[in-house]
């Protein structure tokens, strides 16, 4: 990796999801004032940056998402000096820190939306959002058969009689990107943030945003398994086309600061050739590869996936960012502890096959985390990863709070199985979180998987991360750049990385004679007689 090139093309980022990563003031959810306390683990974790979700002003219909003011922090979080404080001190210990932007919609709760209810059909003020008059002879019926993510219509009518669109909750309006004022306002908000120092921003539902001008209604989506390659849907609501022309405003907006601020787009495309147009020259510097994040624990389909994005990113230009779990999906080791690790697709929830094997599953994410730290580009680790934390899959439905749970009619779980506090030390809840209970229960068995209980034993998770990511930030070979492929039996993978870098990670039922080599640089598990067990993952010196 050139040291002269972007920082973000490179860079291992940490996903703070800020409710449940410290608690400064004792009020059972995480804030600022955590975080900032929190800032020298981050350091010795060896991150380059951090991404923050959403701590602007909102209701919490969905923990953020739904922002009511974005130039301000919410009190729940701290105050916008705390967010200025929390800049300077990532900077000082040399991390840098990108807050989430949510374009695709604002709160209902928002200025222009009160004001839209207020002014009434045909105002200038509902030209912000997607309002339409309904269908039926009373208009009694939605403008089209748009479903939310959420579960439910994606329409809700107001007593006027006029619809608006919300592709994920009724607090979620879905703003008008066709209308200018929309577009000046994110640049000025933008230009707002990186003025405080902010390096970049990660865009949530970057393929959202810009709506077919008909709204048609859905097209029928062919089967995920019919053994067909993967094919560009043209959607009336997700990666059109146009969206990019917004990003090329906003790539010339990052440009007027200096510091390779920088961009990555939370955006689900059917292809990897959808996924590059996001990151073109022109526009976005970034985007997360949700295709390995969905990937099977298979070797071929974990090829595929590898060897299609460097293609078709690198056809642009573009470095891949990779990701295994995040704030939205079930924790991979949870995934990878099914006898089957199965591949699904965008904007469906997974659905685990069996019952979990921890062991599998964390063996599994042990090798995984080395596989992803040695794949050229950049990386994100999502808070507790590097704690092996399992999904917490037995929450008490009295205490679930995404909204999903509620607009699937209680048949859909939702997120919060990921989004629990982490721990932090001790052998009780809340395990140095906070002081106070924890917004969401943490289980019991967390106590061996503490911070305070993993730092020092060189056969846990946080010193296999430690380990990985001083390795990486030290060796000329990892980053950006590029990887070839060695020949290896079915079930292994094995490339090499220059100078001098090879990974190996076995996929097969049988231990692999590792290659000739130098020096082991890192191993996910015990190596017995210079092989390599099942699921496992070795970093070597050649």
């Amino acid at each position: 990796m050139s040291p002269t090139a972007p920082w973000w093309r490179s860079a291992v980022i940490y996903q703070v999801y800020i409710r449940s990563f410290a608690d400064g003031n004792g009020d059972g959810v995480g804030d600022i004032a955590g975080i900032r306390s929190r800032l020298p683990y981050l350091k010795s974790l060896g991150v380059d940056a951090i991404w923050i979700n959403p701590w602007y002003t909102s209701p919490m219909a969905d923990h953020g998402y739904d922002v009511a003011d974005f130039r301000e922090i919410d009190p729940l979080f701290g105050t916008l000096d705390d967010a200025e404080r929390l800049i300077e001190e990532a900077h000082e210990l040399g991390i840098r820190v990108i807050p989430d932007i949510v374009p695709n919609h604002t709160s209902d709760r928002h200025a222009w939306f009160r004001a839209a209810l207020e002014a009434g059909p045909g105002s200038p003020e509902r030209e912000r959002y997607v309002f339409r008059p309904g269908r039926g002879a009373d208009g009694d019926r939605p403008p089209n058969d748009w479903e939310s993510c959420f579960g439910g219509p994606a329409w809700t009518r107001l007593p006027d009689g006029e619809w608006y669109l919300h592709l994920f909750a009724p607090e979620q309006p879905d703003l008008n990107w066709e209308h200018p004022e929309v577009r000046a306002e994110f640049e000025s908000i933008l230009r707002f943030w990186f003025g405080r120092g902010v390096d970049g921003f990660r865009i949530d539902v970057a393929h959202g945003l810009v709506k077919h001008p008909e709204l048609p209604d859905l097209p029928l989506r062919p089967e995920p398994d019919d053994g067909r390659p993967r094919q560009h849907l043209d959607h009336p609501h997700w990666d059109r086309d146009e969206v990019h022309e917004i990003y090329r405003s906003w790539r010339k907006v990052a440009d007027e600061f200096p510091g390779d601020r920088s961009f990555v787009a939370e955006a689900w495309a059917d292809t990897p050739e959808r996924l590059a147009a996001y990151v073109r020259p022109d526009g976005l510097h970034t985007a997360f590869n949700f295709d390995f994040l969905m990937s099977s624990w298979d070797p071929k389909d974990l090829r595929s996936v590898i060897d299609g994005s460097l293609g078709m990113l690198g056809a642009v230009g573009a470095p891949a960012t990779w990701v295994l779990s995040n704030h939205d999906v079930m924790r991979h080791p949870s995934r990878y502890g099914r006898r089957t690790a199965r591949r699904w697709v965008a904007n469906e929830s997974y659905r685990p096959d069996g019952p979990l094997d921890f062991a599998l599953g964390t063996r599994r994410a042990r090798a995984a985390a080395l596989l992803m730290l040695a794949l050229p580009g950049g990386a994100y680790v999502y808070q507790g990863e590097e704690l092996g934390l399992p999904e917490v899959e037995d929450l008490p439905e009295s205490v679930l709070q995404d909204p999903t749970w509620e607009r699937s009619g209680h048949t859909d779980r939702g997120r919060d199985g990921c989004r629990v506090p982490i721990p932090w030390s001790g052998r009780t809840a809340p395990y140095g979180f906070g002081t106070g209970e924890s917004w969401l229960p943490q289980p019991d068995s967390w106590a061996d998987h503490t911070v305070e209980r993993q730092t020092g034993d060189p056969d846990s998770m946080l010193e296999l991360y430690r380990a990985a990511l001083r390795v990486r930030r030290g060796h000329p070979a990892l980053g950006d750049g590029t990887m070839t492929w060695l020949d290896t039996p079915d079930g292994v993978l094995a490339f090499t990385r220059d100078p001098g870098f090879v990974c190996v990670v076995n996929l097969s039922g049988e231990p692999y004679d590792l290659p000739a080599h130098s020096a082991v640089l890192l191993a996910s598990g015990p190596l017995e007689h210079g092989r390599l067990g099942t699921d496992q993952a070795v970093w070597l010196a050649v």
